[in-house]
């Protein structure tokens, strides 16, 4: 299989909102999350935020395997050295082949070769897995917040690529 990562175009938003939308589903389902109890959830956004996003000058990339987008993530510029990591995602049939660690490696790359040294993130607190994984791959817990119209508890990592 054939895997490159490359930065999108405007004409690959679509792609990429199927994408996160189909492997953030998974997530709303395991958390009961619903366009009524949590309508800005990543699995509800709509095209027009990653429009917006990709206005602002987020780096975003897509993860291709055999030519066919499987996966995307975007970076923010926070200040000089800090970036946050926004919507990193892989379709669920192709899971556990290592993609997300390819993402999350090039990330990283891509803040230390603009001069950053730290990624931040945000998810589902109550995601053990996934917050496992993120410090399996060298990010530390740095937090949580509650915040009233979610239902969920906001949890926060930060990678230092020092």
């Amino acid at each position: 299989m054939n895997v490159i990562i490359s930065e999108i175009t405007k004409n690959e938003l679509l792609i990429c909102l199927d994408v996160i939308h189909q492997s953030f589903r998974t997530v709303a389902e395991q958390f009961g999350l619903t366009k009524e109890n949590c309508p800005k959830h990543t699995s509800f956004i709509p095209l027009s935020f990653l429009e917006t996003q990709k206005n602002w000058g987020w780096n975003m990339y897509a993860l291709y395997a055999d030519e066919k987008i499987v996966g995307y993530m975007s970076l923010s510029k926070e200040n000089d050295n800090t970036y946050e990591l926004h919507n990193l995602a892989v379709l669920p049939e192709y899971r556990h082949n290592g993609f997300g660690k390819l993402l999350l490696d090039h990330a990283k790359c891509v803040v230390k070769a603009s001069g950053g040294r730290t990624i931040k993130i945000g998810i589902i607190e109550e995601s053990t897995v996934l917050k496992n994984w993120y410090m399996a791959n060298g990010f530390v817990h740095i937090g949580t917040k509650k915040f009233e119209h979610l239902p969920f508890t906001s949890g926060y990592l930060e990678w230092r690529g020092e």
